[in-house]
């Protein structure tokens, strides 16, 4: 299939930008890097009265380090990230998981805000921003905003941005001493999306466990330390609470089970991480 019919708008500033989204009323869609908008539209999911091209707009594909956090602008791809250096040192769980996101294919061409916006369950980028406790800025002529990542996603492929409004960058969390971070998913092959999806964090004893693919967003919850007793119990409740559903590619038993020993796995790897 091919796309229906709409208008293209190669925004120069980010103020064009704004300005197509507010007089479309809900029917503009920006296109950035393209690797899920675009099979959207071939496939007529997508049916945007204008496309809004935002990669020619200057200084949103920078990365940099903003008060303690990595500011990931709206047209940064993913392939830039992963060859960032020093970013095993700023933020060890994204240096981790970012070879596990698609393939060098499409990081080549996908952006981390892409992702976000896109807000798929088995995606890895929306599943990091949460286990970081990152943020979304957000911005439309009316105003800029910022929202806490357990509040931007909220259901199947669904976020608090408005309809006016545009992903202008991620924040995440630089890493602290004494913080330890591990990821892990289990897919049909390297590069597709993950059946389950897991990250820790462990800073003083407390641990921060993210899964993905399992709900229909990813979801972070406060979990026993990896010495605990209680630690499987919470696992197996977790498992529970998500109302995994069978599918094509796994049932909800086998994601129940996979949560239960990757969420263990990562946890142990996480504490192991922690000097």
């Amino acid at each position: 299939m091919k796309p229906a019919a709409f208008d293209y708008l190669r925004a120069a500033t980010q103020e064009e930008a704004l300005e197509a989204l507010a007089r479309a009323g809900g029917e503009a869609r920006i296109l950035a890097g393209g690797q899920s908008l675009l099979p959207m539209l071939n496939m007529r999911l997508a049916r945007p009265r204008v496309l809004v091209d935002i990669m020619r707009i200057p200084g949103l594909d920078g990365v940099a380090v903003e008060k303690g956090s990595l500011r990931i602008g709206a047209a940064a791809r993913q392939a830039a990230l992963l060859a960032r250096p020093g970013l095993a040192a700023e933020q060890p769980l994204l240096a981790e998981a970012m070879p596990w996101i698609g393939h060098a294919q499409t990081r080549s061409r996908g952006t981390l805000c892409g992702s976000i916006a896109h807000a798929d369950p088995s995606a890895e980028l929306p599943l990091l921003l949460l286990a970081l406790e990152g943020e979304v800025a957000l911005r439309s002529r009316r105003r800029a905003r910022r929202v806490a990542a357990q509040d931007f996603f909220t259901g199947l492929m669904s976020t608090a941005r408005e309809e006016d409004e545009m992903i202008e960058a991620i924040h995440i969390p630089l890493a602290h001493p004494g913080e330890g971070h591990a990821f892990a998913e289990i897919g049909r092959r390297h590069g597709d999306f993950a059946i389950i999806a897991c990250a820790a964090r462990v800073r003083e004893g407390a641990v921060r466990l993210a899964v993905g693919g399992v709900a229909d967003r990813p979801v972070a919850r406060a979990m026993p330390g990896l010495d605990s007793p209680e630690l499987d119990a919470a696992l197996e409740a977790l498992g529970w609470e998500l109302e995994a559903r069978d599918d094509l590619h796994a049932s909800a038993a086998y994601r129940r089970a996979m949560l239960r020993r990757l969420g263990r796995a990562v946890i142990a790897r996480a504490a192991a991480e922690v000097r």
